[in-house]
């Protein structure tokens, strides 16, 4: 990439907590995209638990694809019951009682190390599916993936990645992320080029601030902050952001006609053209906070 060349980012959207307003925003943004960069613009809902972004877009799902885990199968007419499995299982999800050798397979983490350290090779690996990726089309423009997990089933991880190797490097990615600073939040926000904060000006809206701030800098993106319901709360967040250096790249207020609009299963892109605008410039901030680095890193 040369350094005058504008960059198609991937951008994540995140929040410390749930009900933010992150998937609105993320929604929004890509709406308002669309209509500056026609057919240029792919969202990708990480929230794989409670995937929502549908509800707001209405895409046309074409295509669906299950999502598989490795777990451990235990030949029983192999195994000497010797526990060297479970002793390496780190997540207790193999158990020898006795003559019997238990699996729990909502624990099992598909490290394979109970199948590495079997001495009879007693334990092979098996598919299972843990969820599924469906892919489409907004408004025969906008590339829209999301991911369900399966209901009951811990390992979110596995089909964000899947989720993932469905972006189009070309395109102007979306990543709308699961609420607070786990694993599945970090496996979203990880490899993209600038993450949005979206947070409250309250004080439990600035303790999560700091630990989803403290997590993008861990893993080495860029963020900043995008502060909804703006006019609630206190200064905490405002104070914060100027400490830190953090860039406070939009104010969303709070409305009564946001929440009617929502309510009404629109975006923000919808409900008032200025809004429309205000993302699209958001956006073309972020473009120039990259590609100055891409400048400082000597990227060529």
């Amino acid at each position: 990439m040369s350094q005058t060349e504008t960059p198609r980012l991937s951008i994540s959207i995140a929040a410390g907590k749930g009900g933010t307003g992150k998937t609105l925003v993320a929604t929004s943004l890509a709406l308002a995209l669309n209509d500056d960069y026609p057919g240029e613009v792919q969202i990708i809902d990480c929230d794989v638990e409670e995937p929502n972004a549908h509800l707001l877009l209405q895409p046309e799902i074409s295509s669906e694809s299950p999502v598989h885990v490795l777990v451990p199968e235990v030949n029983l007419d192999i195994c000497t019951r010797c526990g060297e499995c479970a002793k390496a299982c780190q997540f207790s999800a193999i158990a020898v009682i006795r003559q019997a050798v238990l699996t729990f397979y909502d624990l099992c983490a598909g490290c394979g190390a109970c199948a590495y350290v079997c001495p009879v090779g007693a334990i092979t690996e098996v598919q299972r599916q843990v969820g599924v990726v469906r892919a489409g089309c907004v408004a025969e423009q906008i590339d829209f993936v999301t991911g369900y997990l399966n209901v009951g089933d811990q390992r979110a991880t596995p089909v964000t990645k899947a989720v993932k190797e469905r972006i189009i490097p070309e395109r102007i990615n979306i990543l709308d992320a699961p609420p607070g600073t786990a694993c599945p939040m970090q496996e979203t926000v990880e490899d993209t080029d600038y993450c949005i904060l979206v947070t409250e000006p309250t004080p439990f809206g600035l303790s999560n601030l700091k630990d989803a701030v403290d997590t993008c800098e861990r893993i080495g993106v860029p963020c900043g902050v995008l502060i909804n319901r703006d006019g609630v709360g206190n200064q905490g967040v405002d104070d914060y952001c100027a400490a830190e250096g953090l860039e406070i790249l939009m104010r969303i207020p709070q409305r009564r006609e946001i929440a009617e609009a929502y309510s009404r299963g629109e975006t923000l892109a919808e409900a008032r053209p200025q809004w429309r605008d205000d993302l699209v410039q958001m956006y073309k901030r972020i473009e120039e906070i990259v590609s100055s680095q891409y400048v400082q890193e000597g990227v060529s």
